[in-house]
């Protein structure tokens, strides 16, 4: 086998070819970057070219898988098709992967599936099992967010933003939530509904928190596992990071772990990288970043820091994610920003579409922030002007490239 992927260094098509390439397949692939990502696939056997050119494909390709990132238009998906190579999206490819393990637990919905998926196969290790994972985020303290593992169970995410999370054939189908978001790029929220009532029945067993919505797409699941409420506290964890492992441990009971054990293991999972994560600790002041991205989850995560560091004001810095999404959920943006007590936003980090009929600019109006762009650098300062001399807790939010104005951010962490 010879598998070639368009869009290598993606979070979610890297540790695929990784989980491949473990298993002795032949992989090349390409990307429009040279990332870390492309780098480790490389030193791991992989060939990997920067651009996106026919020639990269080349007879001797068995099948080709491509990010949905990819445009219609992409030569070498142009050139597979007119050589008869078969062609899978990303998260078909992984539906025919995991047919390799006896049972498979997909963590789909609107947020957690990273820190639901690392903590379940962490859990299931530490309990004995030997799990294959793959999660599309970086594990804390791992090199890799893939292992092959035995043959019996295999964790996973399943993206419902293109709809492939409907390819899966689940032993357990874990979903914490569902919400409308990703519905403009499916064609509306009635085909998203239907994809989780598809990703539902393709799984044997269901395990799902319980709101309006879930009760509404799952209730005649048969073997549904309704969890009532989401714990404040578990395992040692608070807010959504309780709520996430809880699940986990859930899903862990159910492919045979015992329960005390479970629980024992939850307390200490490794973290997901940009979740929740402290950059610096100051004596006065902490910087903290999360891949908080929706309203949801920016809600989520000021409650979160609200609870850990009582007493402090919250500076918040938040970039949005797809011009789509800031339209959609504006007011709701506008809404949880506005409880910060300070709060900057920088451009949005645009993701397929180049523009929109609301930015950056307007978010921080209508939420009472500021509204910086330019260099990070820059814009680090710019934002230290607003960190008091008593201190503050200092949160970077958001799924794009805000990361990169955390190193200069350091500097003013006192």
């Amino acid at each position: 086998m010879h598998i070639h992927f368009v869009g290598v260094g993606g979070a979610g098509m890297a540790p695929l070819a990784e989980l491949l390439l473990e298993r002795g397949v032949e992989v090349s692939g390409s990307d429009i970057e040279f990332n870390a990502k492309c780098a480790a696939l490389e030193s791991m056997g992989a060939h990997i070219v920067t651009g996106h050119r026919a020639e990269n494909v080349s007879d001797h390709v068995t099948a080709l898988v491509y990010t949905s990132a990819a445009a219609t238009d992409n030569p070498e998906l142009l050139r597979a098709r007119s050589l008869n190579i078969p062609c899978f999206r990303r998260g078909e490819y992984l539906a025919e992967f995991a047919k390799r393990y006896r049972r498979v637990i997909s963590v789909s919905g609107t947020h957690g599936k990273s820190s639901i998926s690392a903590a379940t196969a962490s859990i299931l290790t530490k309990c004995g099992k030997t799990p294959g994972f793959m999660i599309g985020a970086q594990i804390a303290g791992m090199n890799s967010c893939a292992n092959g593992g035995g043959d019996d169970l295999f964790v996973t995410e399943a993206d419902e933003s293109d709809g492939t999370h409907t390819a899966l054939k689940n032993f357990i189908g874990v979903v914490p939530n569902v919400e409308d978001d990703h519905a403009w790029s499916l064609g509306g929220k009635e085909v998203l509904e239907a994809n989780f009532r598809k990703f539902a029945a393709n799984s044997e067993i269901l395990l799902y928190y319980a709101s309006p919505m879930c009760d509404r797409l799952f209730a005649d699941h048969p073997r549904a596992v309704r969890l009532e409420k989401m714990p404040d506290e578990f395992a040692g964890l608070h807010g959504f990071q309780a709520a996430n492992a809880f699940i986990a441990v859930q899903a862990a009971v159910i492919a045979g772990c015992n329960e005390a054990d479970a629980v024992a293991a939850a307390a200490d999972y490794p973290q997901v990288k940009r979740r929740m994560t402290v950059h610096r600790a100051g004596e006065k002041s902490i910087l903290i970043e999360d891949y908080a991205h929706h309203p949801t989850e920016v809600a989520r995560s000021i409650e979160l820091l609200r609870m850990r560091y009582s007493g402090k004001p919250l500076l918040v810095v938040f970039q949005p994610h797809r011009y789509a999404r800031l339209e959609r959920y504006f007011d709701e943006f506008a809404s949880v920003l506005s409880t910060a007590d300070r709060v900057v936003v920088v451009p949005v980090f645009a993701a397929w579409c180049e523009s929109g009929k609301v930015g950056g600019r307007e978010l921080a109006d209508v939420s009472g922030g500021e509204y910086f762009e330019g260099e990070w650098k820059d814009i680090a300062v710019k934002i230290s002007q607003f960190i008091p001399a008593s201190g503050s807790v200092v949160a970077v939010l958001g799924a794009g490239d805000v990361e990169k104005v955390i190193p200069y951010l350091s500097e003013y962490i006192h």
